[in-house]
C-alpha cells in the first residue's frame, strides 16, 4: 500500500514539475520514486495485511508481483531517454500517465473485492488508451488509441456485467465471501454465478490478449510509440494475468470443473493462433505482439493448473517475460530509430557493428524462445512440469508443439545479425549506459535460468 502511494505521490510531483517548467528533475525523481516503491514494498514481506475491509491485500503474491511490476517501470523509464530523444516537447504527461498506469496495476494485483479489480483495470486500461495515441500527429499512433478504446471499452462492458452477476449470484463482491459462497453451493451451482463467471474471464482474457479477444494486440501495438508498447506488453499483461490468477484462486478454485475446460480451449487457440500468426511476420514489432499473444496462452496454463507452485511458476514466467521482452524492444528501439523501419532486414549484420546490442537481442531472444540454460527455458519447464502433474498433458503437448514453432521466427533476427551483411547503415551510438542497462538484463536472463527455484518457492 506504501508503494502504491509513494508511485501516486511522484505522478503528482511529475506533473506539478511539468507545469512550471522543470524538466531536468523529472527522470532522476521518478527513478528514486520507483526505486523507494520496491523498498517499501518489500518491508509487507509476509505481513499478510488487509486494507479497507479487504479491498486491498498486501500478501506475498501481491508484494512479488509488484516487485515485478515496478521494476519493470523502472527499467522502461531508464530507456525512455533514448527513445525520446528527439521529441522537442514537454513529456511530464506521459511520464505521468505511465505511473497512473502502474498504479492500476498494482491494484490489480492486490484487490480483494471485485470493485477494486474494475477499479484498477481501468485506471490501467484509460492511461493506455491515451499513451497508445500519444504520437499525436502519427495515423497510426490515433488508429491504435481508437482500436484499443473501442475494443477495451467493448471488454470493460463484458467484465462489468459479468461483476454484476456474480454479485446477484452471492451477494458479495468480497473474494472470500464469493469462495464460501461456492463451497456452499458446490452441488447446485446457480446459472447466474456461471455466467457471471463467464463474462467476467471474456473481460480478463481480452486485458491478457488472448484469443479468441485478441484481434487489437497486433494493431494496437504495431502503432503504439515503442516505449509505450513495450510496457503494454510487459507491464499491462502481467498485471492483467496476475489479477486473473487471483481471482481464480481465491475465489473459484472449487469449482474448477466449471471453467477449466473453457480456459484450456481459450489457451491452445492463444498458444497456436498466437505462433502461427508470428510465424509469417517481417515486421519485428508486430512478431512481437503475436509472440506475446502466445506467451498470454502459455500463462493461462499457470491458471489452469492452480494447485501446489503454480502462483511461483507464473512469477517466474512473468519475470523471464518482461526482462526478455524488455531487452528486445530495446534494441528494436535502436535499430528503428536508425533504420528507420521494423523489418528484420533492419537487424542485417548488426553484430558487426554493434556486438553488444546484438548479443543482448539474441539472450532474450532464446529466452523467449524457450532455449537453455536461460530463464525462458526453466519458465517453460517449470510450468509444463506443473500443469502435467495437474493431468493436463494434451495442453502441455500443443504448447511444446507451439514453443517448437516460435524457435523459427525467434531465430530470425538472430540470423539476420549474424549471418547476413550489413546494409551499409554505420554503428549505432546507444551510449554507454544503455549499453550495460542492455548487458546486464542479458546477464540477468541467464543468472536467473540457473536459480529458477529461489523465485518459484517465494509464494
Amino acid at each position: 500500500m506504501y508503494a502504491l502511494i509513494t508511485i501516486f505521490i511522484v505522478a503528482i510531483i511529475v506533473l506539478f514539475l511539468g507545469a512550471i517548467q522543470k524538466k531536468k528533475p523529472l527522470l532522476p525523481i521518478i527513478y528514486l520514486g520507483l526505486s523507494v516503491a520496491i523498498v517499501l514494498n518489500f518491508l509487507e514481506w509476509n505481513q499478510f495485511i488487509h486494507y479497507y475491509n479487504e479491498m486491498y491485500i498486501a500478501d506475498n503474491f501481491s508484494i512479488a508481483f509488484n516487485v515485478v511490476l515496478i521494476f519493470t517501470t523502472l527499467l522502461v523509464f531508464i530507456f525512455a531517454p533514448v527513445y525520446y530523444k528527439p521529441v522537442k516537447r514537454p513529456l511530464e504527461d506521459i511520464y505521468a500517465l505511465i505511473l497512473f498506469a502502474l498504479i492500476g496495476g498494482l491494484v490489480m494485483t492486490a484487490f480483494g473485492n471485485l470493485l477494486m479489480l474494475f477499479v484498477g483495470i481501468e485506471t490501467l486500461s484509460i492511461s493506455l488508451y491515451i499513451l497508445a495515441g500519444s504520437k499525436k500527429f502519427d495515423p497510426n499512433s490515433n488508429e491504435a488509441a481508437m482500436k484499443y478504446f473501442l475494443t477495451g471499452s467493448f471488454a470493460s462492458g463484458f467484465l462489468l456485467f459479468g461483476i454484476a452477476l456474480l454479485y446477484g449470484a452471492t451477494g458479495s463482491m468480497n473474494l472470500e465471501a464469493i469462495r464460501l459462497f461456492v463451497v456452499a453451493h458446490k452441488a447446485a451451482m446457480p446459472g447466474m454465478l456461471t455466467i457471471g463467471l463467464l463474462l467476467l474471464s471474456i473481460g480478463m482474457t481480452f486485458k491478457i490478449g488472448a484469443a479468441p479477444f485478441h484481434f487489437w494486440a497486433p494493431d494496437v501495438y504495431e502503432g503504439s510509440p515503442t516505449l509505450i508498447t513495450t510496457f503494454m506488453a510487459t507491464v499491462g499483461k502481467v498485471a492483467a494475468i496476475a489479477a486473473f490468477f487471483r481471482l481464480m484462486s481465491s475465489s473459484f478454485g472449487d469449482m474448477e470443473n466449471v471453467w477449466k475446460s473453457t480456459l484450456t480451449l481459450f489457451a491452445i487457440a492463444t498458444i497456436l493462433i498466437g505462433n502461427f500468426s508470428a510465424f509469417y511476420q517481417d515486421n519485428v514489432k508486430r512478431m512481437f505482439a503475436y509472440s506475446g499473444i502466445a506467451h498470454a496462452g502459455y500463462m493461462l496454463i499457470a491458471i489452469i493448473a492452480l494447485k501446489d507452485d503454480a502462483a511461483g511458476v507464473l512469477l517466474l514466467y512473468s519475470i523471464s517475460y518482461t526482462i526478455a521482452t524488455i531487452t528486445a524492444f530495446a534494441v528494436l528501439i535502436l535499430v528503428r530509430e536508425e533504420t528507420g523501419t521494423f523489418s528484420i532486414k533492419a537487424f542485417n549484420g548488426l553484430a558487426k557493428h554493434n556486438p553488444r546490442e546484438a548479443f543482448a537481442m539474441t539472450i532474450a531472444m532464446l529466452s523467449l524462445a524457450g532455449i537453455p540454460p536461460l530463464v525462458g527455458f526453466a519458465a517453460k519447464y517449470n510450468l509444463f512440469a506443473s500443469a502435467i502433474g495437474q493431468g493436463n498433458l494434451p495442453l502441455v503437448i500443443v504448447a511444446i508443439i507451439g514453443s517448437m514453432i516460435s524457435v523459427y521466427f525467434y531465430i530470425r533476427p538472430i540470423i539476420a545479425m549474424y549471418a547476413k551483411q550489413p546494409a551499409g547503415t554505420p554503428a549505432i551510438d546507444s551510449g554507454s549506459n544503455y549499453k550495460k542497462q542492455i548487458t546486464l538484463a542479458a546477464f540477468l536472463m541467464i543468472l536467473l535460468g540457473l536459480i529458477p527455484g529461489l523465485i518459484i518457492n517465494l509464494i
